[in-house]
């Protein structure tokens, strides 16, 4: 094995490693909200300093790997796609540190309720699929599978979408409430959020595996 498959092989461990991390990231919060358990959420805060770190490592990796062993091919377009990947999953972790700082600040005033209307709860699980199939496709190299995530991200939008006439909704029923209902419509927004960047990485999959470039391409199919 030459020392560019070995460094390859170890950029691709260390990828799937900051892939797992971030999935981990939404599954905690997903938690949280749910039981209010406030360690959960303190753990994604501390959690993204991992993934910051990891993205640093990578972004040098793939500096030393352009620079030392001139890749071609399959080969370039892995190192271009995982610079690109990294930054959208640190940005995954990013959404995800807000929304667990949001339930640090309100657990004790979420009402189940308000759950329900927004769905949040489904959006957590579209999600935490997306992520779960992303990583799966960057383990195998496996396009068709990233392409599954396509038609989640149509769910989080309708979802997001909806948001704010369910929150006008809600304040108009509890006008007291209203801050409050305001915060949780920017969680369902960076949920949305999340699905957008997973949808940047399974073009960048695509990217690598297949030679086609999908962003700004309406058909993905």
């Amino acid at each position: 094995m030459s020392n560019l498959e070995i460094e390859l092989q170890a950029l691709k461990e260390n990828l799937l490693e900051m892939m797992g991390l971030a999935s981990k990231q939404i599954e905690l919060c997903k938690e949280a909200t749910i039981s209010g358990d406030l360690k959960l959420a303190e753990q994604v805060i501390e959690n993204e300093k991992r993934l910051n770190a990891l993205e640093l490592t990578m972004d040098k990796d793939c500096e030393n790997i352009l620079a030392l062993h001139n890749p071609v091919a399959t080969d370039l377009r892995f190192v271009l796609a995982v610079l690109k990947i990294t930054g959208d999953l640190e940005r995954i972790g990013d959404n995800a540190k807000n929304i667990a700082t949001f339930l640090v600040k309100n657990s004790k005033k979420l009402d189940k309720n308000y759950l329900e209307k927004f769905g949040i709860g489904k959006m957590y699980e579209i999600s935490i699929s997306m992520l779960s199939c992303l990583g799966e496709a960057l383990k195998k190299d496996d396009a068709d599978l990233a392409r599954k995530t396509f038609k989640e991200d149509e769910l989080l939008n309708k979802k997001n979408k909806s948001g704010p006439k369910i929150a006008a909704a809600l304040i108009e029923e509890d006008p007291k409430q209203a801050k409050l209902i305001v915060r949780l419509l920017a969680v369902v927004n960076k949920l949305e959020r999340v699905g957008d960047l997973a949808i940047n990485i399974a073009e960048e999959v695509v990217f690598h595996v297949e030679a086609k470039v999908l962003k700004h391409n309406k058909d993905k199919s």
